[in-house]
């Protein structure tokens, strides 16, 4: 069984920048982040392969978000720079026994609590 931690939330203004934080209790595969506004489905943003070799972003973050994870600190980030409004969700950082770099909730096997992301103008 796999736990996370997710921290480093907040409330930020548009053009801001925020770093998000996943701590895990075991090993780890592929790591992603999704993202679930109100009344909104849970989507997902950017997922990274066991070795970092690999990384996958939502379209609607590329060039705005970065991935990076510490294998030796058993933890996952997620960089957001250029905030926007529509980025204010509660962010969840995920966990996969498998390989590849899934896009979707299926492709994941530990969910953390969620973190809440707000971007104000």
């Amino acid at each position: 069984q796999v736990q996370l931690v997710e921290s480093g939330g907040g409330l930020v203004q548009a053009g801001d920048s925020l770093r998000l934080s996943c701590a895990a209790s075991g090993r780890t595969f592929t790591m992603g982040w999704f993202r679930q506004a109100p009344g909104k489905e849970r989507e997902f943003v950017a997922s990274i392969t066991a070795s970092a070799s690999s990384t996958a972003y939502a379209d609607s973050v590329k060039g705005r978000f970065a991935i990076s994870r510490d294998n030796g600190k058993k933890s996952v980030y997620l960089q957001m720079n250029s905030l926007k409004l529509e980025d204010t969700a509660v962010y969840y950082c995920a966990a996969s026994n498998g390989m590849g770099l899934p896009t979707t909730t299926p492709g994941y096997d530990y969910w953390g609590q969620g973190t809440q992301v707000t971007v104000s103008s």
